[in-house]
């Protein structure tokens, strides 16, 4: 081994004795920046990653180590030094193994120097080191299986130029079967074949971030080949003009056992796919514990079945044998009850029926251009989960994100598969179990106590109900075996003790019928399970089918096996009708609702019966404009019940038609709002930290003004980053940036919260203002390059607030909104009455309205506020995708991380937003970008004058090369 080191760092000192080196890294540095900033546009790409860094290692590397290779032997042979060393008491193994680790050592350094890089991409944006270090790893070993093969081809030639294109070549051989060029022309299997035999491809796959043990060790049997191919082409050097003999038969039997056992070893390995390692921060190739508890509740098998074309489009070619091996994985962790299949449909013209006719799956349509022509492929790319009877499918645009860096140039990643599949799965599965026992996912004992006061106080309607919650507590006792009991309790009784209690505990308070009608009676339900407490909503039709509904809604709660439902509050609006040429009024949310959909069942509500759907799980409230009393009532006491309310409403409204128009608004809840210690200011925050956004611009040219849209910084477009979020039990996992168009900033009451939980989630730079103009127009020919005047308060400002705990209502100690609304319904039908004959008739057919009101809500209530109309619309959303260049949706992965962490159902929460392309950049002026590129050059010119100080000592300090090699090797002998 002394030896071998011996040689390594002479052949080491020898590269820095020459101009080699310097010429090396010099080339390798400044291709390597070229590559990053000027074919990768690293900052129009607005990713903070270093993917562009390694993305042409692969090709680049072929002509590096060639260069770096073709002079080892090849020099040795022209000089005649060769012989000299061959019969020299030192053995091939240890000259070979020293050059190669020579080479190694100079590539190490070379990558050493690009560390600036990553370095200063950490400074301005959040970037993961995993896959950074992952790829630095695949570097290496790609490096070291070039310079084997380098040292090979050199070693059969006296001539440096044919040594350096024999190297290119043989190494070029490696790099094309995984290559594009060739996958593109097959099928998925044989693809899939071609990718496993390709360096280029096997350091895809360890550049992501996942470190397979098979594709390190595919370079390791390289270099051990052509290692072994190097030694035995010295040993035949010194064999040359000799007879056959028994050593030379031995030692061509040796080097072929060799060589075979290297390359056997990978097939060996090839169906070993846990020896892998995701560096990932977010794990996001591997199976996460919440997907094992999901698969953890099956009963009944499940079919996971991918539907995948052998020719299919060659950007998602590459995908399909990483969705196979996640998808593998699923199986393994789902212990033997969940089935994986793989199926071309073109082969299985049965099956591509039934996903046709039973599961909607039809292939799509993909252009692809090649050389010669443009054609069509129609192809499937899709996946079907099936439990029972439930099934789920997911397509291409379900499973990717498109990064757009040019106008023909995209980069298609998977988005977030195991999430993607993971919450297919939930959905069948709680669909599943919906359909079955109700209380085959509920623990212990459920109560159900009505808190009512004797019948002859009751009106008639509810002493029918009271009669009636009997006879479903009985059906519920027999259908979960014994485990539900019911308890009837007087407030009233034991001198109003009860009542006090509920009232402290609940806000439970006497209701009446009629403003006018002096008497109070109690009726109200609760269901109590494991110490957790639901109030059971009265029905508004005082019917039995109604009120047992409401309390298996009030179960359905208990358990984590069924889906949640939100009840969503929009703006009314119209949808276009482009038939007639008429566009669309209002605001739209289908992308919010498409998010929400895919985990939860959305019902709409307009709030105008004073009540908020009895089977809502969460309410949310967007853009809310000019709610009335009875609207506010409904979400006053959806809150005093213990519920959890989104609200994303500011005092401005934006519309983007025409140009940028600001307009004052209400939202009815402004006063509501001030009860509850919270306060929307009316004014919009600006921020010198804000996002692009493509504004129509003026300009004067002689004597016309020129409209034009230009791309510019928009301070009203605030750029939250993790400095601005506050993230409490993973309420913000996933969300690495957030844009917030036209926000009020928002205050606190600290004196009425005093009591509750008050969490700052978002709030601007240090660098924002405020302003109430309701211009949002830039004037620059006024204010500059910044557009706008900034303002005097400069400072962080409140755009995202979670208030938790005990809220008192608006509405305590007032009669209910719906029993006055009730009264003037009444006055106008006994108007409408006295005309008729029959007015007993109908007296007793009139419909009596309930009044009770929440005084005070349990600790479990929450508001969460976010202050802009705007930020959760399509418009908006797509704006801001056409300037990222990609699928933004940060501002609804937000509110559905809401939703999860109200509801506890937190198993997707830390897997939602694990994107490819999550990890943006800070937002940087030209000038800064400009400093952080020229920057890195500087650093590298400064990495290569410290190697031409190197270069200058190793030229001094060189002793002669043979001669220590001698003296060693003479020593040994």
């Amino acid at each position: 081994m002394k030896t071998v080191l011996r040689v390594a760092r002479k052949e080491f000192a020898g590269f820095f004795a020459t101009p080699v080196a310097f010429i090396f890294f010099g080339s390798f540095l400044l291709i390597t920046l070229f590559i990053v900033f000027w074919l990768e546009t690293f900052f129009a790409r607005n990713i903070a990653d270093i993917r562009p860094l390694f993305s042409w290692m692969p090709a680049l590397l072929i002509f590096l180590c060639a260069a770096l290779t073709m002079r080892m032997w090849a020099e040795e042979r022209r000089s005649g030094t060769l012989e000299f060393l061959l019969t020299a008491p030192v053995s091939p193994t240890s000259l070979v193994l020293g050059k190669f680790l020579a080479g190694l050592a100079l590539v190490a350094v070379a990558l050493l120097l690009t560390l600036p890089l990553p370095t200063t991409v950490s400074f301005i944006g959040p970037l993961d080191w995993g896959p950074v270090g992952a790829g630095y790893l695949a570097t290496f070993f790609l490096a070291a299986a070039y310079l084997a093969i380098g040292l090979f081809i050199s070693v059969r030639s006296d001539n440096q130029i044919i040594s350096l294109i024999g190297a290119v070549l043989a190494c070029a051989i490696f790099y094309l079967p995984g290559s594009h060029a060739l996958t593109s022309l097959v099928g998925n299997r044989a693809g899939e074949i071609l990718r496993l035999l390709g360096s280029g491809s096997r350091f895809e796959s360890i550049t992501r971030g996942v470190i397979d043990l098979r594709d390190l060790y595919f370079y390791f049997s390289v270099c051990a080949v052509f290692l072994t191919l190097n030694v035995y082409g010295l040993e035949r050097l010194r064999w040359a003009g000799n007879t056959n003999n028994r050593r030379h038969r031995l030692w061509n039997l040796l080097t072929l056992l060799l060589i075979a056992n290297f390359l056997a070893a990978n097939f060996w390995l090839a169906p070993i796919s846990s020896l892998r390692y995701d560096t990932t921060r977010n794990r996001i190739y591997s199976i996460s514990q919440a997907t094992r508890n999901y698969l953890h509740q099956l009963k009944e098998p499940l079919l996971i079945r991918g539907y995948f074309s052998a020719q299919t489009h060659p950007l998602l070619a590459p995908l399909v044998p990483r969705i196979r091996d996640l998808l593998k994985e699923y199986r393994i962790a789902g212990n033997g009850k969940v089935r994986v299949e793989f199926i071309d449909p073109a082969e299985h013209p049965d099956l591509e029926q039934v996903a046709g006719q039973k599961y909607g799956i039809r292939p799509v349509p993909f252009e692809t251009n090649s050389k010669y022509r443009s054609t069509v492929t129609n192809s499937y790319f899709n996946i079907l989960i099936k439990y029972g009877d439930q099934f789920q499918t997911l397509g291409f645009r379900d499973l990717i994100e498109v990064k757009a860096r040019g106008e023909n140039d995209l980069e298609v990643e998977l988005r977030n598969p195991e999430y993607d599949i993971t919450r297919a799965i939930k959905k069948v599965l709680y669909a599943y179990q919906g359909s079955g026992n109700l209380f085959s996912g509920i623990k212990g004992r459920v109560t159900i106590t009505c808190y009512c006061s004797p019948e002859n106080k009751l009106p008639r309607p509810l002493a029918g109900l009271k009669k009636d919650l009997t006879a479903i507590a009985d059906k519920l006792n027999k259908s979960s075996g014994g485990r539900v009991d019911l308890r009837m309790v007087d407030p009233e009784a034991d001198g109003g003790k009860v009542a006090a209690e509920i009232n402290k505990k609940f806000g439970f308070q006497p209701m009446m019928v009629s403003l006018l009608d002096p008497r109070t009676f109690y009726f109200y339900i609760t269901l109590e399970n494991n110490g957790r407490v639901i109030q059971v909503p009265l029905p508004g039709d005082f019917a039995e089918p109604s009120l047992n509904r409401d309390i298996n809604d009030g179960l359905k709660r208990f358990s984590r096996g069924f889906l949640k439902t939100i009840a969503l509050y929009t703006p009314p609006s119209t949808p276009p009708m482009p038939q007639y040429n008429i566009p669309g009024s209002g605001k739209s949310f289908r992308l919010l609702r498409k998010v929400l959909g895919e985990e939860y069942t959305i019902v709409d509500t307009d709030l105008k019966k004073g009540r908020v759907p009895a089977d809502a799980d969460f309410l949310m409230l967007i853009a809310p404009g000019n709610l009335d009393e009875k609207q506010v009532f409904a979400v006053d006491q959806f809150l005093m019940q213990g519920g959890s309310v989104a609200i994303a409403a500011a005092p401005f409204d934006v519309n983007l038609r025409g140009g940028l128009q600001a307009t004052a608004t209400k939202s009815g809840l402004a006063p509501w709002l001030a009860h509850m210690g919270i306060t929307t200011k009316k004014t919009m925050v600006l921020d010198e930290q804000n996002s692009a956004f493509p504004v129509p611009v003026e300009r004067q040219v002689g004597m016309f003004r020129v409209r034009e849209t230009r791309l510019i910084n928009y301070p009203y477009f605030l750029d939250i980053r993790p400095s601005g979020m506050r993230d409490i039990e993973g309420l913000l996992s996933g969300i690495r940036q957030l844009t917030i168009s036209w926000a009020s900033p928002i205050t606190v009451d600290q004196q009425k919260n005093t009591t509750r939980k008050v969490v700052q989630l978002l709030h601007s730079s240090p660098r924002s203002w405020t302003s109430d103009s309701l211009t949002i127009q830039p004037d620059f020919e006024r204010y500059g390059a910044a557009g706008f005047k900034t303002g005097d308060d400069l400072g962080a400002k409140t755009v995202g607030l979670l208030v938790e705990g005990t809220f008192n209502s608006w509405f305590a100690g007032k009669p209910s909104p719906l029993l006055a609304d009730a009264k003037r319904d009444k006055d106008k039908k006994d108007t409408k009455e006295k005309t008729r004959k029959d007015e007993n008739k109908a007296k007793k057919d009139e419909k009596i309205t309930i009044g009770r009101v929440l005084a005070h809500s349990p600790e479990s209530a929450r508001i969460f506020l976010f202050p802009s109309n705007t930020f959760l619309t399509d418009t908006a959303i797509g704006l801001l995708s056409s300037v990222l260049h990609t699928g933004y949706q940060a501002p609804v992965q937000l509110m559905a991380n809401v939703v999860d962490w109200s509801l506890e159902d937190r198993g997707l929460l830390a897997m939602r937003g694990r994107s490819q392309f999550a990890r943006t950049l800070l937002p940087l002026t030209g000038k800064e970008q400009v400093f952080w590129e020229y920057l890195n050059y500087g650093l590298a010119a400064a990495g290569l004058l410290l190697i031409w100080l190197l270069r200058l000592g190793a030229r001094r300090h060189a002793q002669t090369y043979y001669q220590s090699i001698l003296a060693h090797g003479r020593t040994e002998a």
